[in-house]
């Protein structure tokens, strides 16, 4: 019999004060009940008709193994039995289902889950029950073996782990279980997974440039243990692995008597050609810069890293002392050590032993001076060095063959074809064949052997030619080459994979500019590449990890650049990256690589 109830029927309880109070219900007001243990008691009640075998409409047939099953079940937990189920296959109708490439035990946990929502994983059955829940398509219990997997990772299994989960394409787990192959490579290395690796695994672990290791010996060290495992298979393919151990960056006495003495390197006519280019770069430590490859990078986990160094300038109010120093990846600024003096208009370089130099400049007063200093990274103090044999201002500067070139330039009262040249092995000048014209604000540039002098202005309104000319130092002589596209003064020079960028710059007729070209010695032609977003006037300029960074300028009269830009020339595009601490034109700017402590002691970031 049921019981009739009236909507609007009062109902009394106890008071606080033991009296009674009502509450009326609207005729329009329902009352959900949800009984949260109703899921829970219909899988329950699922599970137990599935053991007795009652509904069960479909078998899963597993390695011999059967499965009686409910389909709707199936298909309520599983893409994959939805699929199946709801397609035109024969499969939809069977009343036995073959499952191929899966473990019956792990099938049946899956089964297990699919009626309770629990399952238990184990260091023994992770494996196998991730890559049938991936294979049945079972997100959630394919998502908690990873994250088991992940929780367990250790230097013994990370290499092993990582593909397992690519194959699986399991990627979260496959990005964190290469990242701590990485930071714990040297202690991977020594384990029984890395030598076991095909040789496609192992390029893509040491060619990472985030692969920590305190030197680079110790990526080759672990090539050859490697390829030792088993010489005679993989001798022959060992080059594919020695082109992304950067020989650059080992000691050349390790080249020789190491790298060298390796019999798979001696007998590969290709690991010979990859020693050969690192013993260049050895060598030839000022041309350095032509050899610029994914082999001279250095990593970026090595307690060292490369800085632009932003020096002095000016902007339409005064001549600036100040240095800095900007982080290409981080995009933040330190200050480092201020000028001696304040200082406009120089000429700065690093040499290929990575030892920045500072020449000549004009004072707030006007005055050209001849000074010359070096900057100590680790003491952050500028040095007082040989002076030049001329005062110069609006130089062109460049290194090149263990040699520092200040080129032309304005000595107070004329333009200069003079050039002289620094040898930092004896502190001390020494003047060498002067150009074919006088010239302030050339762009400069040391490229195979040579030194490139392009543009410049003649005239005492600044105004830029188009020459380009240079000079063998092997015979002292100058020679004059195809002209530029369009003239320019105070334009920045910058060298990449063996071409010549002029950049900005100014002309009566273009005015500031933000065209870019290139030159290529090897045929003496130029061409025009994709301009900047900014007009730039007497920029600073440096390259980094085979990108240009371009920074400051000036863009029309009294008008100063405080961005910054970088080129690749892969996509030939400029890219906005960033800002200077204050804009300003006639700065100069050069990479120098510093050790990351030392960059820490000299000051906190700038934003």
């Amino acid at each position: 019999m049921s019981r009739k109830e009236t909507p609007t029927t009062a109902g009394h309880r106890a008071g606080p004060e033991g009296g009674s109070e009502s509450q009326v219900s609207s005729p329009s007001e329902d009352c959900k009940f949800v009984n949260a243990a109703h899921p829970e008691a219909v899988l329950g009640g699922l599970n137990d008709l599935r053991k007795k075998g009652h509904f069960c409409d479909v078998t899963l047939c597993v390695d011999g193994q059967t499965f009686p099953v409910h389909r709707s079940v199936l298909a309520s937990f599983s893409p994959y039995f939805r699929a199946m189920f709801l397609s035109s296959l024969a499969e939809s109708q069977s009343e036995h289902v073959t499952l191929s490439g899966v473990d019956a035990n792990m099938v049946s946990l899956l089964l297990d889950y699919a009626y309770t929502s629990a399952i238990t994983i184990t260091e023994s059955n992770v494996q196998a029950l991730l890559s049938a829940s991936n294979l049945l398509e079972v997100s959630a219990v394919r998502e908690a073996c990873c994250r088991f997997l992940e929780r367990h990772i250790d230097v013994s299994n990370c290499v092993g782990i990582h593909c397992f989960a690519e194959a699986h394409a399991c990627h979260e787990l496959t990005k964190k279980a290469k990242a701590y192959t990485l930071r714990n490579f040297t202690n991977v290395v020594v384990g029984e997974e890395w030598l076991n690796l095909p040789v496609e695994k192992v390029v893509e672990i040491i060619s990472a440039d985030e692969l920590e290791v305190e030197r680079e010996e110790h990526v080759f060290g672990a090539a050859t243990a490697w390829l030792h495992h088993s010489y005679q298979a993989r001798a022959p393919t060992f080059h594919k692995i020695l082109e992304n151990v950067r020989l650059a960056l080992v000691s050349p006495y390790f080249l020789v008597d190491v790298v060298e003495g390796e019999m798979a390197v001696r007998s590969s006519p290709e690991c010979r050609v990859i020693v050969e280019e690192a013993r260049l770069y050895h060598l030839l430590p000022d041309r350095r810069h032509q050899l610029t490859s994914p082999r001279t990078r250095h990593r970026r986990n090595t307690n060292t890293t490369t800085v632009i160094v932003a020096v002095g300038g000016e902007d339409n109010k005064l001549v600036l002392r100040s240095v800095e120093c900007y982080d290409p990846h981080a995009h933040c600024w330190r200050s480092l050590s201020c000028l001696p003096f304040a200082v406009s208009k120089h000429g700065l370089v690093v040499s290929g032993e990575n030892v920045m130099y500072l020449a000549g400049g004009e004072f707030p007063d006007g005055t050209v001076t001849r000074c010359m200093w070096r900057y100590d990274p680790v003491l952050d103090e500028w040095h007082d060095l040989a002076p030049m044999s001329m005062p110069r201002s609006e130089l062109g500067a460049a290194s090149l063959d263990g040699y520092i070139y200040a080129v032309g330039g304005w000595d107070g009262s004329s333009r200069l074809d003079s050039v002289e040249r620094y040898d930092p092995r004896t502190n001390s000048w020494k003047e060498v064949a002067p150009m074919k014209l006088s010239l302030t604000s050339p762009a400069v540039a040391a490229c195979q052997g040579k030194l490139y002098v392009c543009g410049g202005a003649i005239l005492e309104d600044g105004d830029g030619i188009d020459m380009a000319q240079v000079y063998d130092p092997h015979t002292d002589t100058w020679e004059q080459l195809p002209s530029m596209i369009i003239p320019r003064s105070g334009s920045a020079a910058a060298v990449l994979h063996g071409l010549i960028y002029i950049i900005g710059g100014w002309h009566a007729s273009t005015e500031n500019t933000n065209k870019v070209e290139r030159f290529d010695p090897r045929t003496s032609t130029w061409q025009t590449v994709a301009g900047m977003c900014e007009r730039r006037y007497r920029p600073g300029v440096a390259v980094v990890d085979s990108k240009i960074y371009i920074l400051g300028g000036e863009d029309g009269w009294e008008h100063f650049h405080d961005t910054i830009e970088s080129y690749s020339p892969t996509e030939d595009k400029w890219t906005p990256i960033g800002e200077m601490l204050t804009g300003r034109s006639w700065l100069s700017c050069a990479p120098l690589r510093i050790k990351k402590e030392i960059l820490g002691d000299l000051a906190t970031p700038l934003s």
